[in-house]
Order: structure tokens, then C-alpha cells, then sequence
């Protein structure tokens, strides 16, 4: 009796919190433009929405700053996990307490941090901005993925290699690099798949001409939510899932067979 109620309870979490999901993809299909009313199935949303100019300028805006973030982020991340696991230095717990804050810090705080900061360096707001503001929160979630792939990695691979007279140049390119290259691919994922998606800190930092998909969306709804509004949410729920899928499978890539190794 208790197993099904655990079941029944499971089920009903796991609607609430996909069904509203799951309506709104389905109605990106309707016929009609008003979405209380199912009137058939069509593509017509999918092809108006890519013929939308302001659409093309919003998602070129959000590819150019993701692509860059994640760029600029992963190599940050990736020099910063290495000196964190390498290295033992004065204040190194204060400084990893630093460098996680950002992920306990409420978004809003932090964009409204990042654009007095911005306003009293003078700086014009802009794709910039946003590119700097995607880095610092995103800097956090790539350091965490990535040194939990340096934990289980050990160090005794590189002084093996050391040893045998590999300069440190050749240890990180033959040995260090290819065991962490899972965790930096699933740390450039998930910092794509974020800064894709951010909404509240790219509100407060981003300019009258960089307006990204989120952005464009929050102006969509204000009008009133549209069939091509609900094509363009599923598209970007999908390619969010994708990206998180893929960044999990990678970030514990060759755990299981090291586990069943020992």
C-alpha cells in the first residue's frame, strides 16, 4: 500500500511539473492561433516563426554570446580546476567559497550587482555585457563539473608520466587533457545551455540592440502568447534537454568502468 502511494504521488510531482510542458509543445501544432481550441495539426507556426526577422536577429544574438561564453568560460574553468586540485595555498577554502557564491546568489541580485558595476565603469550596455555577466555566473557550474572530473582522476597518471621524463607540457597534453576532455566538453555544454537560456541577469545588462531569444519571448508574452511563441519555446526546451543529456552523459563518462575496475 505504501509503495503505491509512493508511485501514485511520484506520478503526480512528475505531472505537475511536465504537464504544463507538454501542453504548450502540443499546441504549438494547433491550427488555430487561439490556444484554448484544438483545431487540427499544422507546421505553419514552425515556418512563419523562421521567417520572423526579429526572431533570426534574437537567436543570432543569443548564439554569438553563448558561443562565446562557453568558449571563454570552459578555458577559465579549466586553469582554475587544475590550480585548485594541484596546488595547496593559504585561504584556498575561502577562495573555493568565492568562487561557488555565485551559485548560491539569487539571480536577481546579481544582475542588478553586474549592471551598477557596468554603469560605474562606464560601460555601454551591450553584447559585452552580457558576454561578462554569462561568464561570472557560468564560471562556477564549469568549475564544479570539471573538478569533480579531476577528483576521481587522481594524480598518479601525471607523476607516472614525470617519471618517466614527460615535461609538464607533454603530461597535460597526453595525460591530463584526454582524461578531463569529458568533463570540459560537459562544462561547455552546460554554460551554452545556460547562457542560451538566461533571462533575469540578461534583463538587467543587456542593450536596446542585443536582444536574445529570452528577452524576445518576455516581449512576445506581454503581447499576448501566440502559436508562434509557443514554436519557439518548444525549440528552445528541446535543445535545452538535449544539451543537459549530453553534458550529464559526458560529466560521468568512464565512471561506471572504474568503479567496476576496483
Amino acid at each position: 500500500m505504501r509503495k503505491n502511494l509512493l508511485f501514485a504521488y511520484s506520478l503526480a510531482i512528475i505531472a505537475f511539473l511536465y504537464l504544463p510542458i507538454a501542453v504548450l509543445i502540443l499546441y504549438s501544432f494547433n491550427d488555430s492561433r487561439i490556444n484554448a481550441t484544438w483545431s487540427g495539426f499544422t507546421l505553419k507556426w514552425y515556418t512563419s516563426l523562421f521567417e520572423n526577422d526579429r526572431v533570426l536577429d534574437a537567436l543570432t544574438n543569443s548564439l554569438i554570446i553563448a558561443v562565446v561564453t562557453t568558449v571563454v568560460t570552459t578555458i577559465l574553468a579549466a586553469f582554475l580546476s587544475l590550480a585548485l586540485h594541484r596546488y595547496k595555498f593559504r585561504f584556498k577554502q575561502a577562495f573555493n567559497g568565492l568562487i561557488y557564491l555565485p551559485i548560491l546568489i539569487p539571480d536577481i541580485l546579481m544582475g542588478l550587482s553586474l549592471l551598477v558595476m557596468f554603469s560605474q565603469l562606464y560601460m555601454p550596455l551591450g553584447k559585452l555585457t552580457i558576454i561578462i555577466a554569462h561568464i561570472t555566473f557560468s564560471l562556477s557550474f564549469a568549475v564544479v563539473i570539471i573538478t569533480a572530473r579531476l577528483a576521481g582522476m587522481g594524480q598518479e597518471l601525471e607523476e607516472a608520466a614525470q617519471d618517466l621524463g614527460a615535461s609538464s607540457f607533454n603530461t597535460f597534453r597526453y595525460i591530463t587533457l584526454p582524461i578531463i576532455s569529458p568533463g570540459l566538453i560537459a562544462a561547455a555544454l552546460m554554460t551554452f545551455t545556460m547562457s542560451l537560456d538566461d533571462f533575469v541577469i540578461s534583463f538587467f545588462v543587456a542593450g536596446p540592440d542585443s536582444t536574445t531569444l529570452p528577452l524576445y519571448i518576455y516581449g512576445m508574452v506581454k503581447r499576448g502568447v501566440s502559436p508562434e511563441l509557443n514554436a519557439l519555446s518548444t525549440i528552445m526546451i528541446l535543445v535545452i534537454v538535449v544539451l543537459i543529456v549530453l553534458a550529464e552523459s559526458l560529466a560521468f563518462k568512464g565512471t561506471g568502468n572504474k568503479t567496476t575496475q576496483e
